[in-house]
């Protein structure tokens, strides 16, 4: 077998095996098969497609390569939620301990944040002493005690993936459904989920601008994890504008505390309900998703969301206090509001501005090496659709420098207020299942 037989194949169209696959990505990982080689196939893939057997094969492929998380000895069905990002996306800090209350295994792998906000370890660990710092040991035994916890993502998992990535950053081959699918689902397959749930962010502040690009994605990653035994659905929902009200660490986690309570965002709780809804399910947990969903807002109600997420940060040496009051939490040393400059309704908020001006307080990290201030971030007091007038605040920035005249220019520019009323955009756009 010759990669430069492989690469000709791919660019005529063909379809390849999975032996080809696993041939060309053990390859890679080991270093035998180089970039050039690499990046020709990538580029072949990106002209010409996959099919949906090579996609659920690319998968695999990249599971196999690096280490596999046993959740074996946790009970019951293990469901994760993978969201593709955006701008306030807080739905892992509510849905966590929502769907832990009804009997729902969370057992989360989490990472840290490279962009507007910190990743919900960073989130997380605004909760004083709260750590993720445990041994896989722990770690199942958490999760069969309180039916949820959170480790730090392992180094190891999809090595391959992380070396294909890094090269189609730097050959413009990122953007191409079978490879952004493969990438996404081969990390959730080896952390060791038995079933999916995808939130697949579609407009202006999601990798996936347009509408059809994401339910083409989503339809994908479905499709994928079917394929491989892992019951997998998607949800497509906006991100034309940010998620909920907050932007920042000690915000959002404040902000799923009042979700928690019943008292958040409309949007925030509408997602989380249907995520949730989804991964209860899937795990047998409910016949139907309507039954799933009242057992979701019974707990709402009756406090048991709330107390299962105290009960998780004190198992994981945070202070659980916070949740009863939260300003324990890390608190910014000015609260500055934005003024509306005229009267109207807002017509847009562009999702990307407002979580870079969010990043800029320090909210979020530039690069690998930037430090987070878990105190500051942005707080928005209108949405889409909202009634303005000249004076109202549009924003609250909670920031720990003074001058804040660039952040309030930026904000400034990324939301539009016109004389017409405007209508709120909708939330949850399509539901995805697998291909019959």
């Amino acid at each position: 077998m010759r990669m430069v037989d492989l690469i000709q194949r791919k660019r005529d169209g063909q379809t390849l095996s999975a032996d080809e696959i696993n041939f060309i990505i053990n390859g890679y990982t080991d270093g035998i098969i180089p970039d050039y080689q690499m990046s020709a196939f990538a580029m072949a893939v990106y002209f010409k497609d996959m099919s949906d057997q090579e996609r659920a094969d690319l998968t695999m492929a990249m599971v196999e390569s690096g280490e596999k998380i046993d959740l074996s000895n946790i009970f019951g069905i293990k469901v994760d939620k993978h969201s593709t990002g955006g701008v306030g996306d807080t739905t892992t800090l509510v849905l966590g301990p929502l769907v832990a209350s009804v009997g729902v295994p969370v057992a989360k792998m989490s990472g840290r944040g490279l962009g507007h906000t910190g990743g919900t370890i960073d989130k997380l660990e605004a909760v004083p002493g709260f750590t993720v710092e445990i041994t896989n040991e722990e770690f199942v035994k958490l999760v069969n005690q309180n039916k949820i916890a959170v480790i730090g993502q392992s180094g190891n998992l999809t090595p391959a993936d992380k070396k294909l990535y890094a090269l189609r950053d730097v050959t413009a081959t990122v953007n191409t459904i079978p490879l952004i699918a493969s990438s996404i689902m081969s990390k959730k397959i080896a952390a060791g989920a038995d079933a999916i749930v995808l939130d697949v962010k579609t407009g202006a502040g999601a990798f996936m601008k347009n509408l059809d690009e994401a339910k083409e994605l989503a339809q994908a990653m479905v499709d994928i994890g079917n394929n491989v035994n892992r019951k997998t659905m998607a949800v497509i929902s906006d991100m034309s504008q940010p998620l909920g009200f907050a932007i920042g660490n000690a915000l959002e986690v404040k902000e799923a505390i009042d979700t928690l309570k019943g008292e958040g965002p409309k949007d925030l709780e509408e997602l989380c309900l249907t995520l949730g809804s989804y991964m209860v399910y899937l795990a047998n947990k409910a016949d139907t998703l309507e039954a799933a969903r009242n057992m979701l807002e019974e707990v709402i109600r009756n406090g048991n969301a709330l107390e299962t997420f105290k009960t998780f940060l004190r198992a994981q040496g945070g202070d659980d206090s916070v949740v009863d009051d939260p300003s324990k939490l890390p608190q910014a040393q000015y609260k500055i509001e934005l003024p509306a400059k005229e009267d109207g309704y807002v017509s847009s908020i562009v999702a990307d501005s407002i979580g870079t001006a969010a990043m800029i307080l320090g909210a979020g990290r530039a690069t690998k090496e930037s430090t987070i201030d878990l105190a500051v971030g942005l707080v928005l007091n209108k949405k889409i659709g909202d009634s303005v007038k000249k004076g109202d605040s549009l924003v609250t920035i909670h920031s720990n420098q003074e001058d804040v005249e660039q952040i309030k220019e930026k904000i400034y520019s990324a939301i539009q207020i016109e004389s017409n009323k405007v209508k709120s955009p909708i939330l949850i756009y399509d539901t995805i299942t697998a291909t019959t």
